[in-house]
């Protein structure tokens, strides 16, 4: 994770970047930094772009326009193989007549390294992956989880000043996913290595990043940490992308400082917070199903009639179809006192105006 004598450092540069597949524009003026040390991840849909960047951090795309600059130099120039990183793909890509070992060796070897130095770090690299017992196993002999191990030991025994992951556990079941983001995370805090991971898994995401750049069509939608992110989206894609959100139609009477004051459905004033470039006249007020408390409709600020719930083990989901228009989503945390109204029944909500945040489109 980013520590504080890095926190200033920036590992990669990337200033206006733009890829052109003949017509189509598949990264659009890019620009981000990414931390020294950090565990930063690009996130959003499958064709938003964020392959097409990663590879041209790693050299395997050419940039149409602009620079890419690793630790001070620019190296939009550079073939793959003078770049400073390595790259954990979803196919690992592993050599099934060679072992462990040998698998983990072989850059190495082909880099010059001479024999016992590269054992030597083999060594260290499969014991960091906690891989020794299985040194001697061929890849058909292991699990997923382990190939993806013995994939990440590979491109972390050249000493990577990046490692670039593309979606590497796309592969894995849930159980496995979730006990190996655990993994990554221990594991780019104990090389300190800057880690840029793709995915398009919001989850994955919000658990395991400093720092997550949201894209959408080629664009930068947002950059910020998990809770930024989550907690306060600048527009609808954001919002709707990164977990689960209710977009509220209202009419926005002021924006000042960040802050908007509009009518609700049913003419209730409200004040909530507001993204950059939000402006007065029709608006979107985005809340979490989580910031929304079922009350008797005679205390809620808004009104409507519950049609359906669904029961997740952990919560409920709520499914309220309100008076005027539109539809509530309200997550509830299950526990011995929780009663749910049943469908059919007329209720009030209420909206934690401090997680409440007017959005531009």
């Amino acid at each position: 994770m980013v520590s504080d004598q890095h926190v200033n450092d920036v590992a990669i540069d990337i200033r206006s970047v733009s890829k052109l597949f003949g017509d189509f524009v598949a990264l659009d003026n890019v620009s981000v930094g990414i931390l020294d040390n950090e565990f930063f991840t690009l996130l959003g849909p499958s064709g938003c772009g964020k392959t097409t960047l990663l590879r041209t951090i790693a050299g395997f795309e050419d940039v149409s326009s602009g620079e890419i600059v690793l630790y001070g130099e620019n190296i939009a120039g550079l073939p793959p193989n003078q770049r400073p990183v390595n790259t954990v793909f979803q196919q690992y890509a592993l050599f099934p007549h060679m072992n462990v070992t040998q698998n983990v060796k072989f850059g190495l070897l082909r880099q010059g390294v001479d024999e016992a130095t590269a054992t030597r770090r083999v060594n260290e690299v499969l014991d960091l992956v906690q891989l020794t017992p299985f040194a001697t196993r061929l890849p058909s002999q292991m699990s997923g989880g382990q190939q993806q191990r013995v994939a990440l030991a590979r491109a972390l025994a050249p000493n990577p000043k990046v490692l670039l992951l593309d979606e590497p556990l796309s592969a894995l079941d849930l159980k496995l996913r979730q006990a190996v983001r655990l993994e990554l995370q221990q594991l780019q805090s104990d090389t300190g290595i800057t880690f840029v991971f793709v995915t398009h898994d919001q989850e994955e995401a919000l658990t395991m990043s400093d720092r997550i750049a949201v894209i959408n069509n080629g664009q930068l939608q947002q950059v910020g940490s998990a809770e930024e992110i989550y907690e306060a989206p600048k527009n609808k894609f954001v919002a709707n992308f990164i977990g689960e959100t209710n977009l509220i139609d209202v009419n926005v009477t002021s924006v000042s400082d960040g802050k908007a004051s509009c009518s609700l459905p049913g003419g209730m004033a409200f004040s909530c917070s507001a993204a950059d470039g939000a402006i007065t006249g029709d608006g979107h007020l985005s809340i979490r199903p989580e910031r929304v408390t079922l009350v008797s409709p005679a205390k809620g600020i808004l009104r409507g009639t519950v049609t359906r719930q669904i029961y997740l083990g952990t919560d409920m989901h709520v499914d309220v179809q309100l008076e005027d228009k539109g539809l509530v989503k309200v997550r509830v945390q299950n526990s011995s006192s929780m009663r749910i109204p049943p469908v059919g029944d007329e209720v009030g909500l209420n909206l934690e105006a401090d997680a409440a945040r007017l959005l531009v489109d």
